[in-house]
């Protein structure tokens, strides 16, 4: 079973070859027959995750903060548990977003180009850089763009269907439970996902409204860039999650520093206890009872009254790091956009989840029922009322639904010789 195990998570045993000379430290020099431990071949990284917070290992009760009969058959008041970790400080804005569409759209023109570095295989990143101030690239990269058919006034642009991501990973739950001689190749998940967000959930979304400037705008004008990016999907936000765990670690291997674990979507307890940011029973980020301060300012974007929408500042969302951040330091934990969180909507879940680190996960197929797609939304969002804007109110949307009023955020697991400061 050792030997299985090994297998699995594919460990790999660096053998340092030492010389003669005193030790100056484990595996540098002759052990003299000692236990004084083996050299790792990679440096541990000192930086701090960019524009990520840490958010410290504690104790808080998740569940409702106050009486609401809906909620005693949906979540139940308990003590939760949570390891530290990482998160973003605001919700991924459409600017960041960009850089994975980039990406992506950047990595199938040099592929299509066969720009590849000639020592490694590998596609040739400078060349990358520059692929789009070449002459006549369009006509070279013309299977990437809009038929004929499909152009308004013959522009030639970039078919948005055209640009999917190859998400690969290692399904880890799945595989803690393997039998015996099966291949670590099963456990592998591979996913082809259209990544550019869908622009027109701004018309679809409300009937009888009209939002189109929204639709036509919001990702693609600079003014808008600060703002969060809505439009995708569960399966989109997974996949940059991915994504980003991919271009970290090439820069880290290429620097000779150890990779680090996955950015993921956040687990629904993780987001709640984030949300609360110490104060474990209050109803809201910021405390009880109150959607507005002392001075009569209105706390988070939402909708307020009977459809004021502007009333809060905001028409629809509103920068990421707009009003005022948890005592985490965490922007918009309620309003703004709803959140998808990595769990699985499941009504009875806080009956018989762990009280350490609490989640329920499942790799929905395309060909499951819709029930087994719902993950569950943290949040509240620009257009709903007050009730969602509480730490606790537990909501869904289907896996593969895009919405004009849910993004994302992400979290990841380091070590402790990350610096907090």
């Amino acid at each position: 079973m050792k030997n299985q195990l090994l297998s699995l998570m594919a460990v790999s045993l660096a053998i340092v070859l030492s010389g003669c000379g005193s030790s100056k430290g484990p595996g540098t020099g002759p052990s003299n027959g000692q236990l004084i431990g083996a050299a790792y071949s990679a440096r541990p990284n000192p930086a701090r995750p960019y524009g990520m917070i840490k958010i410290p290992q504690g104790t808080f009760h998740m569940g409702p903060s106050d009486e609401d009969v809906n909620y005693a058959f949906t979540a139940r008041n308990r003590q939760i548990s949570i390891m530290g970790f990482w998160m973003d400080v605001t919700e991924i804005t459409n600017s960041e977003y960009k850089q994975f569409v980039h990406w992506v759209r950047d990595s199938i023109a040099a592929t299509i180009l066969e720009y590849k570095d000639a020592k490694t295989g590998n596609l040739d990143q400078k060349k990358m850089a520059g692929i789009w101030k070449e002459k006549n690239v369009h006509e070279k990269l013309g299977q990437m763009m809009l038929s004929p058919d499909d152009r308004v006034m013959n522009r030639i642009e970039i078919d948005p269907e055209k640009l999917i991501y190859q998400e690969e990973y290692l399904d880890y739950k799945a595989a803690a439970y393997r039998k015996p001689n099966e291949p670590r190749s099963k456990f592998i998940i591979k996913n082809q996902v259209k990544v550019y967000p869908d622009t027109l959930v701004w018309v679809r979304d409300f009937t009888y409204s009209y939002n189109e400037p929204m639709s036509v705008r919001y990702f693609a004008h600079p003014a808008f860039a600060n703002y969060p990016v809505v439009g995708v999907n569960w399966k989109q936000a997974s996949a940059f999650c991915t994504w980003r765990s991919r271009h970290l670690n090439s820069y880290l291997e290429a620097k000779g520093f150890a990779t680090e674990s996955s950015f993921r979507l956040p687990t629904e307890a993780e987001w709640e206890y984030a949300a609360r940011a110490g104060r474990s029973q209050a109803m809201f980020p910021w405390g009880n009872y109150y959607l507005r301060n002392r001075k009569g300012c209105l706390m988070a974007n939402f909708k307020p009254g009977r459809g004021n929408y502007p009333e809060d500042g905001g028409f629809y969302t509103v920068r990421a790091d707009a009003y005022w951040p948890n005592d985490f330091g965490l922007y918009n934990m309620a309003g703004n956009v709803a959140e998808w969180t990595g769990s699985l909507y499941y009504e009875g879940a806080y009956n018989f989840s762990h009280d350490m680190n609490p989640d329920i996960r499942y790799n929905a197929k395309d060909s499951d029922p819709p029930r087994m797609k719902r993950k569950v939304i943290r949040g509240g969002s620009w257009k709903d009322v007050g009730y969602f804007l509480q730490t606790s109110t537990r909501a869904y949307e289907y896996q593969d639904t895009a919405k004009s009023y849910i993004g994302f955020r992400c979290v990841i697991d380091l070590p402790p010789t990350v610096r907090t400061r």
